[in-house]
């Protein structure tokens, strides 16, 4: 298969209008025919577009996932592609609803590069996840505008605990903590609350189903993936083998599956991010029989 360079070489040869739709399509369409299961990309241009905003997951997005899954023959199961920043709680929580409703626990996240936040909440509601030796998931711990909600608490915590040890702090700490609505506590943890029980539920339900010991499976992945102390930053990047070792249930494009397959996985995110950096487009969703919404720049 195509290799990074190999795919630019064949767009700029193409002598289609439409090159960067038709070469995309034509890898979704071989990675189907050698799956035999339904394919759809969901994609993100955030890389390829840093700061221009509209690339993370929202309700638009189900809009797309309905017209690539219109006329599908949903027995087949489904291969998701996933490559996002995250998004939306709320929005990541319908759309694994939805995905569940038409596909129910059959379907596969394959992660060519990087699904972070509510793209591993996504991750984890499947029945397993295909990841590269380059490929990297990320911590699910809630954030507000860049803020996270655990290290909120932390902070919260901290204040009460030096306050109450040396009063003489309370200055200080009554500076820090102001920054902070009169609500912010309360809605750091119920969103961690909330992200921690979909995500636990997901888990149970279809990666851990039938395991004995399927809720305490799920409560160590959540632990890992929810612990700010742990990962340090909403934008650590958790590639393959820790992810593994969390317990997630995780195959291995190099070792699990034939070169084929992992070649076609590749040239396709290939076709995508240069489809990004040559395009209007910010988001992209698109089945392997051709249907799609592209999103663009606001």
């Amino acid at each position: 298969m195509p290799s990074w360079n190999e795919v630019l070489t064949e767009l700029q040869t193409c002598n289609r209008v439409d090159a960067l739709d038709y070469v995309r399509r034509k890898y979704l369409v071989q990675l189907q025919e050698y799956t035999n299961r339904n394919v759809i990309a969901y994609y993100s241009g955030w890389l390829q577009k840093p700061g221009l905003g509209n690339a993370d997951i929202c309700d638009d997005d189900k809009n797309g996932l309905m017209a690539t899954i219109h006329k599908l023959d949903r027995s087949k199961g489904l291969d998701l592609i996933l490559h996002t920043p995250g998004g939306d709680i709320a929005a990541t929580e319908s759309i694994v609803d939805y995905l569940r409703k038409m596909f129910g626990n059959d379907i596969r996240a394959i992660i060519p590069q990087t699904a972070m936040s509510a793209g591993t909440m996504i991750a984890c509601s499947c029945k397993e996840i295909i990841m590269g030796k380059q490929s990297n998931i990320g911590p699910i711990d809630p954030q507000f505008n860049g803020i996270p909600a655990l290290g909120v608490l932390k902070e919260f915590e901290t204040a009460l605990a030096e306050t109450k040890k040396d009063p003489s702090t309370i200055p200080i700490w009554q500076t820090v903590v102001a920054k902070y609505h009169p609500t912010f506590i309360g809605e750091c943890k119920n969103a961690i609350d909330w992200s921690t029980q979909i995500v636990s539920t997901w888990l149970e339900t279809n990666m851990f189903s039938g395991n004995p010991d399927a809720k305490e499976s799920a409560e160590k992945v959540v632990d890992q993936l929810g612990s700010h102390e742990d990962t340090k930053t909403h934008a650590r990047h958790i590639h393959i083998d820790e992810a593994k070792s969390f317990g997630l249930t995780i195959k291995s494009l190099e070792t699990d599956f034939p070169d084929t397959f992992q070649d076609t996985v590749l040239t396709i995110h290939h076709a995508y991010m240069h489809t990004f950096a040559n395009s209007v487009a910010i988001r992209i969703v698109e089945n392997h029989i051709g249907n799609a919404i592209v999103f663009n720049i606001k």
